[in-house]
């Protein structure tokens, strides 16, 4: 597995809109203060020209645009990180203008979430490269950066590894009035595990090597040519595999058979653990619930499944080194930790 450099103050972070832009005046100065506050922390940080242009169907630009400009940031040598502005829609048009050799001989760290799993999970399992599942560049612009925001900027830094499960996280959406405001946490946080791993005393713990992201969008690239899913667990089989999957949009329907057909596919073969963020929208079937659901196929694997985890489109959470292993923990209280080993 190729671990690009840590970053360090000096460095440029850039931010590009792979997938969406933003245009709204509250997501601009937000955007502008997550530069300052970058800035403040001993880092440059440029924009690329579609970082604030949005069309309707929530892209910045062509496909041939965003690929372009993506591939500019592998040339120019003071970049050491790469920022998605944001999710959207579309992310795979510019899949195919990707200069992979370019990406691969020159390793930078990229990360975002949601539609960003199109790069995210094409980056390490075709070019064996770690990659972040976490913040957004919007996460950089709050007025004050929670602990989520710090510990990632710690990992990407090579300051801190592990993450522990955060006490309180937001479900509900708030509209913004200032544009710099953080969550607005509204719910507890609750770990759980599906019961025949379910303990009153005592911590279920299990190791494997970290890879997934958005269903919504992973069946999407699953079968293409840039899925290289079987490749990478057949590589790393003696590590174990451990999924992380959350969902945007899903009804039970939907989940049920998307996780039938990763399995049928062979994507679980190696699987020691599955960990499942919070997820967002999601339509009962059959008045079966996410969990019942998610068993319903997973079960006869006999591996740990942890729901509600830190990490999804209901901040906070954790940014996830996809391709590193990981040490995760489940402790009776519902609590939770991640730990990665860079190996």
């Amino acid at each position: 597995m190729i671990y690009p450099d840590f970053i360090k103050p000096g460095d440029t972070i850039a931010c590009t809109a792979v997938s969406d832009g933003v245009g709204e005046e509250l997501d601009k100065k937000r955007f502008e203060n997550g530069r300052d506050n970058l800035k403040k922390n001993g880092y440059d940080v440029i924009f690329t020209d579609n970082v604030f242009t949005a069309d309707k169907w929530y892209r910045s630009s062509e496909g041939s645009v965003r690929g372009k400009e993506f591939n500019q940031l592998f040339d120019d040598d003071k970049v050491k990180a790469i920022v998605a502005a944001k999710g959207g829609n579309f992310l795979c048009e510019m899949l195919e203008y990707i200069d992979f050799d370019k990406v691969k001989n020159n390793p930078k760290w990229f990360q975002g979430y949601s539609d960003n799993t199109c790069l995210v999970h094409a980056l390490t399992t075709k070019c064996d490269i770690a990659t972040v599942y976490g913040n957004n560049f919007g996460d950089f612009g709050a007025y004050e950066w929670d602990e989520s925001v710090r510990n990632h900027m710690n990992i990407l830094t090579g300051k801190k590894l592990l993450q522990t499960s955060y006490k309180r996280y937001q479900h509900d959406r708030v509209d913004s009035v200032t544009g710099l405001e953080g969550y607005n946490y509204d719910r507890d946080v609750d770990w759980k595990i599906n019961k025949e791993f379910e303990t009153a005393d005592a911590s279920v713990t299990f190791s494997g090597r970290l890879i997934g992201g958005c269903m919504d969008v992973l069946r999407l690239l699953q079968g293409t040519r840039y899925d290289g899913t079987l490749e990478f667990i057949e590589k790393y089989k003696n590590d174990g595999i451990i999924w992380y999957l959350e969902t945007f949009d899903y009804s039970g329907e939907t989940l049920m058979m998307d996780l039938w057909k990763f399995k049928e596919l062979g994507w679980f073969k190696y699987v020691k653990g599955f960990i499942f963020g919070r997820p967002l929208f999601f339509r009962n079937f059959e008045d079966a619930n996410y969990t019942e659901t998610v068993e319903y196929i997973l079960k006869d694997l006999n591996v740990p499944i942890i729901y509600d985890c830190d990490f999804g489109h209901r901040g906070p959470r954790f940014a996830i080194v996809s391709g590193a292993v990981a040490n995760v923990v489940w402790n009776p209280d519902h609590t939770g930790s991640m730990e990665f080993e860079f190996k």
